[in-house]
């Protein structure tokens, strides 16, 4: 079977790695990709929301699966797209239609879903440009630390934490008036601060039966011990230690099982991955956000601990078979350490040649945002550069096999954290 994979990240090197694992994957192809993909894959120049050329491709090439990595062709609608088309409503998409892609495309949109079904979230208020001085006359009564969320999507970065009104008054500003993340803070979601930890939750629905995958605990600070600005993450870790048999039985009974039900009630159509972004207060857990696709970096910590074949599991969504389902798990910990360019998440630069990834035997290497120059040497082609994934019998061996294969992947500026998972040991 022909699939096509789209998005250009880590995320999507970890799936084409997946998939290309399979005896029922024939060619695989990812639309944009890069230079790692291009190693597992072919890669094809069609950017994510143009549906028109995607689909040409995919009938002209006899595509029978698609899978969305990256979350602005699903808020688009990308599966909606293919369905509406007679010669291509064969295709299996994984990925919710547009209706499903709201989850994650409005923060606004998705506490309002998750007040309505009882599902524990932070409190939070809504506010635009048009009632800006209601917003400021709620922060200035609010509890601090105080959460703000740009509504739309921002590439994970649309979330700021202030400590006081004078800084919350000032973030806001931004957002509403200066439209620091352009129209997704056209509205913006202030919640209230949970004290607790953080982890991330993952399925595969059919919007009734779901299979629960690893869960992994990521990091967005670009600083160490969780300081400076957000980032699209800069490493992860599954499993999550604290995230015990107890705990996850609270998340499916209290969280997965009420949003699907929810789903169910609006009429919502669903198929396929739902991140869950949790908070553990105490012993309980709440959302932070959902998400419609699979995390990165967390695909790349996740991913290596599924033995199961990637092709079978998406079958049996397929089939309606994820109850009955049986999903092999690698008990060993996966290590993700992310290589970002310097400066990154803010000015950073491009084209710097990378070296050093012969050195990495012991690792798995997912490219992010990397090309390849017309000399054919691999260079940077984004903030996020590259993923490194190592497995190990426990949370320390796994972070030294990784931190030692980052030390030998250079260019210049090159940074990342040395601390991920500073939090478990």
């Amino acid at each position: 079977m022909n699939i096509l994979i789209i998005g250009s990240g880590g995320r999507e090197h970890a799936l084409a790695w997946k998939l290309r694992q399979s005896e029922y994957a024939e060619r695989i192809f990812v639309a944009p990709g890069n230079a790692g993909t291009a190693q597992v894959a072919t890669n094809v120049d069609i950017a994510i929301t143009d549906f028109e050329v995607l689909a040409k491709f995919a009938d002209d090439f006899d595509i029978m699966m698609v899978v969305v990595g990256q979350e602005a062709a699903l808020v688009a609608g990308i599966h909606d797209y293919f369905k509406k088309l007679e010669n291509l409503r064969h295709i299996l998409v994984i990925g919710p239609c547009k209706d499903g892609a709201q989850l994650e495309g409005s923060k606004d949109f998705s506490k309002q879903f998750m007040q309505r079904h009882n599902i524990p979230t932070a409190r939070y208020a809504t506010f635009t440009e048009a009632n800006y001085v209601d917003a400021i006359s709620y922060l200035e009564n609010h509890n601090y630390p105080v959460v703000l969320k740009a509504d739309g999507l921002a590439a994970g970065k649309g979330v700021v934490i202030p400590q006081n009104f004078e800084e919350a008054s000032r973030q806001l500003e931004g957002m509403l008036h200066l439209r620091r993340f352009g129209e997704a803070g056209s509205k913006v979601v202030i919640e209230e601060f949970l004290e607790g930890i953080e982890l991330s939750a993952f399925i595969l629905t059919d919007g009734k039966e779901y299979i629960l995958l690893p869960e992994a605990k990521d990091y967005k600070r670009i600083g160490e011990g969780d300081t400076g600005l957000n980032t699209g993450g800069m490493g992860a870790i599954s499993p999550v230690p604290f995230a015990d048999a107890a705990f996850m039985q609270k998340v499916e009974e209290r969280i997965i099982k009420p949003t699907l039900a929810g789903l169910q009630a609006e009429n919502i159509s669903y198929s396929g991955f739902l991140f869950i972004g949790l908070m553990k207060v105490n012993d309980d857990p709440y959302v932070i956000e959902y998400n419609v696709r699979l995390g990165d970096p967390e695909t790349e910590a996740i991913l290596p601990r599924i033995k199961t074949d990637l092709f079978e599991l998406f079958r049996a969504l397929h089939d309606g078979e994820l109850d009955n389902f049986n999903l092999e798990i690698d008990p060993r910990t996966a290590a993700t350490i992310m290589l970002v360019a310097g400066g990154y998440p803010e000015d950073y630069g491009k084209g710097d040649v990378i070296s050093g990834l012969e050195a990495t035997n012991d690792v798995l290497v997912f490219h992010a945002g990397t090309t390849q120059n017309d000399k054919g040497q691999i260079t940077t082609n984004g903030g996020r550069v590259i993923a490194l994934t190592a497995l190990g019998n426990n949370l320390p061996e796994a972070l030294t096999k990784a931190t030692t294969a980052a030390e030998k992947i250079t260019w210049k500026n090159r940074y990342f954290r040395k601390d991920i998972g500073f939090d478990l040991r």
